[in-house]
């Protein structure tokens, strides 16, 4: 039987002074930083005091040694970070350049040094670029020349520092005879029977060795003799139960296990878990353009979905219990796609557990971000064999629904200057609509293929036209005000976002000691889009009168127009269904303490964003549409039964009386929208007018004007400690009242966001890691809209 001996202990990672102890899996700056020899660089600006860790070459060493009774003996790397030479006892086993790839080596008979010598990134980066040439990119470093995380090099969001390390399990293998080599699971669904078909491939010591395969699943039993090297067992599951998203039903996972025998004697055991389900992606052209929409099990989906990032920039970081933890909030705030980015990882298997068992979908991308890529060598082969070996590895997961080439590299070809820049040189189209498709098809043909995010289809439309295939909206943070969200209607959103600071325990830790300012010099450091700040003043000034000197009022009103401006986007094209088929939030998460787009900040603390979400990604969702008509309401029903309801609707005066009043009956059927028209006499005007919408205890309101033009009352309410958090009664008009609960301690959270509450109503927000509650202090951390001074 194969045995296995893990080889994370005893590592040692040479340093000017010697060597320092290593953790493995680990990288060079998280040994560092424990060895004390450089600082957190997510704290203040010592980002810039670690750059040089990039630029060196680094060694890690341990002694290999011990002997085995099998026959054979590998040396399994599960990942390596990026290009090193691996040698044992001065003997060279290998050389690798890719992060996203395993690598395994014979050591039958070998003990000694182990040496895993790793070269700088940028040092490779630079040879690569002086053999094959210049390639245009988002940004100055050359993350497009090597096979590594593109985000280490710093993005928009993320600082850079550029790691090295062995940064996945390393292990040693001993076996016999045979061993497995590949399981390649096309698991489907025929008539309602599951069908999993497993090719396997072997490598073997002994040619003439007799082999078979045992094969069990939800009860099934199968057994095939395998000739040569591979063989294909295939078994089928009567009255299969099917795995589905969150919200459309369960996610039964089944165990499927493979026995490789020699005789009687089990030489080697591969083990996943499958869920049984089938996945379409509509693509077909209508009166509006090009759909783009997620079919599962014959359903069709309004995607909820969140842009990922690697969860910390040193992803060894990141345990199971982070994956989940991350995920379970994702989860919780409605979401059911999570698209993997391309300028991150493919991630560990605990990622994919997780959506396995929490039922969120999940969207690959290939890793491939924001740039032009060399096609030549060395990196073409490394590209496909990162390819081959990833498509098989995450196949058995039933949440893994689409494979996407890269992100935004098609319309940075056509929109951003590349294509007179490369004249005729390679730049990756030979990827996204060659390699990755034909790898895709071969290995894994059970799930669908786009060739990018934003792509149109084909080179007949705009990459990024939002009447076809997939839509990147970026216009509207970089330029405009979010109230344009509603000018079009796009076939699914895959990115679209809007900045806000994160949590102000969060910005306390990573600033010890700074005086807060939106331009303080850790501030500054810690916003790394383009002119961020700036943008996130000009979506102030449409909406609000921008503080002076007040930074915790500038905290709470730009976390405020995040969530604003997001509500503004899903709403409408929640409200578009099926025209508009999904839309992707950039993004759920930070990889450090950032001001950034993220719904949940470095520190995992949420920010308003993510409450507000939970509204916007319910089954269930009521909103107001202004349109040239006058305002109509649309009642989303996401849900698998009918929602019939009777609204109440009342034109209110900003000092709290009623206007005018009425109610309407509505019917919105499973999965569909209902509209209804405002009747004019209730549609609001001036700066002391507003609409509210009610049904179900959900909640819209609708003010004519910007709330700098609103007529707002100075607002007045009393807090009282509840069981568990505080109860908020209003005495005047509250506009989006906010807890801010790790202003009460660092480890408070409140259970919601913004709301807003008409006299005389109340709202108890429960908060948990609160150990010394009160009512003075919950007063202190509470912020709403102030009338403008």
């Amino acid at each position: 039987m194969l045995e296995a001996t893990p080889l994370g202990d005893g590592w040692i990672l040479r340093h000017d002074s010697g060597g320092l102890p290593a953790t493995v899996p680990g990288c060079v700056h998280t040994d560092l930083m424990a060895a004390g020899v450089i600082p957190d660089p997510f704290l203040g600006r010592n980002e810039t005091e670690v750059a040089w860790v990039g630029r060196r070459d680094w060694t890690y060493e341990r002694e290999l040694g011990g002997s085995s009774a099998q026959e054979q003996t590998d040396l399994v790397f599960d990942g390596l970070d990026t290009v090193a030479e691996i040698s044992l006892d001065g003997r060279l086993l290998g050389k690798v350049r890719n992060m996203h790839r395993s690598y395994r080596f014979d050591v039958t008979g070998l003990s000694g040094r182990l040496s895993v010598r790793f070269v700088s990134a940028y040092a490779e980066a630079e040879a690569v670029r002086g053999r094959v040439g210049e390639r245009p990119a988002a940004y100055a470093e050359p993350y497009q020349y090597l096979r590594k995380m593109a985000c280490s090099f710093g993005w928009d969001w993320g600082p850079t520092l550029v790691t090295a390390g062995i940064w996945r399990p390393v292990r040693l293998e001993h076996w016999s005879t045979a061993r497995i080599a590949r399981v390649r699971p096309l698991v489907t669904v025929e008539e309602g029977t599951g069908v999993v078909e497993l090719v396997v491939d072997v490598e073997r010591t002994r040619v003439e060795a007799p082999l078979a395969v045992e094969a069990t699943v939800a009860g099934v039993r199968t057994r095939a003799e395998i000739e040569g090297a591979g063989g294909v067992v295939r078994l089928r599951v009567p009255d299969a139960r099917l795995w589905w998203p969150r919200g459309y039903g369960e996610q039964p996972l089944h165990d499927v296990e493979l026995t490789l025998l020699h005789g009687g004697e089990a030489l080697d055991v591969w083990r996943r878990r499958v869920g049984f389900r089938t996945v379409e992606l509509d693509r077909q052209p209508d009166a509006h353009g090009t759909g783009f929409t997620l079919v599962v099990n014959g359903e069709r989906l309004f995607a909820r979905g969140v842009n990922w990032i690697p969860d910390d920039v040193f992803p060894s970081r990141i345990t199971r219990e982070r994956y989940r933890e991350r995920l379970e909030q994702a989860a919780g705030a409605g979401v059911d796609l999570v698209r993997i980015w391309g300028g991150g990882i493919y991630e560990s298997e605990d990622f994919y557990d997780a959506c396995d068992e929490l039922g969120l979908l999940v969207w690959q991308d290939f890793p491939f971000a924001c740039a032009a890529y060399p096609e030549e060598q060395p990196l073409r082969g490394e590209v496909e064999a990162e390819a081959r070996e990833n498509v098989v590895r995450l196949m058995p997961h039933p949440s893994l629904v689409l494979w996407n080439g890269n992100n935004e590299n098609l319309w940075g070809f056509r929109d951003w200057e590349w294509e007179p820049r490369l004249a005729g040189d390679s730049w990756g189209e030979g990827y996204y609509l060659g390699v990755l498709p034909r790898v895709v098809a071969e290995l894994d043909p059970t799930r669908p293929y786009a060739a990018g995010s934003p792509w149109s289809g084909s080179w007949e439309h705009h990459p990024n036209d939002p009447a076809h295939g997939t839509h990147h909206s970026w216009e509207v943070w970089n330029r405009e005000d979010y109230a344009d969200y509603r000018l079009s209607v796009p076939r699914f959103v895959a990115e679209f976002g809007w900045q806000a600071p994160p949590a102000y325990t969060t910005l306390r830790r990573a600033l010890p000691g700074e005086e807060l300012a939106p331009d303080s010099p850790g501030m500054l450091h810690h916003q790394k889009a383009d002119d961020g700040n700036g943008k996130l003043e000009r979506g102030l000034q449409r909406h609000f009168a921008v503080p002076e000197g007040d930074f915790d009022r500038w905290h709470y009103l730009t976390q405020l127009n995040q969530a604003r401006a997001i509500a503004a986007g899903i709403e409408h094209w929640r409200a578009h269904w099926p025209v508009c088929a999904g839309t992707i939030l950039w993004q759920l998460n930070d990889c450090w303490p950032v001001t950034s787009w993220a719904a949940i900040d470095g520190d995992g603390r949420e920010k308003p964003l993510y409450h507000e979400l939970r509204r916007l990604y319910a089954d269930r969702l009521l909103t107001i549409l202004a349109g040239d008509g006058g305002l109509e309401l649309a009642a989303v029903n996401q849900a698998a039964g009918d929602w019939a309801g009777a609204l109440i609707l009342r034109r209110m005066s900003v000092a709290g009386g009623t206007l005018g009043q009425t109610g309407v009956k509505f019917t919105a059927g499973a999965r569909a929208v209902a509209r209804v028209e405002v009747p004019p006499e209730l549609t609001p005007v001036g700066p002391e007018e507003f609409l509210v919408a009610d049904v179900d205890g959900l909640r819209a309101v609708h003010f004519p004007l910007p709330d700098r033009e609103v007529a707002y009352p100075q607002p007045g309410f009393d807090v009282a400690l509840a069981p568990g958090g505080i109860t908020v009664t209003a005495r005047t008009l509250v506009r989006d009242l906010l807890l801010q609960a790790d202003r009460l301690e660092p480890g408070a959270r409140a259970d919601r966001g913004l709301v807003t509450l008409l006299p005389g109503e109340e709202v108890t927000i429960g908060v948990r890691g609160w150990k010394t509650p009160d009512a003075q202090t919950a007063r202190s951390a509470l912020y709403c809209v102030e009338p403008t001074r």
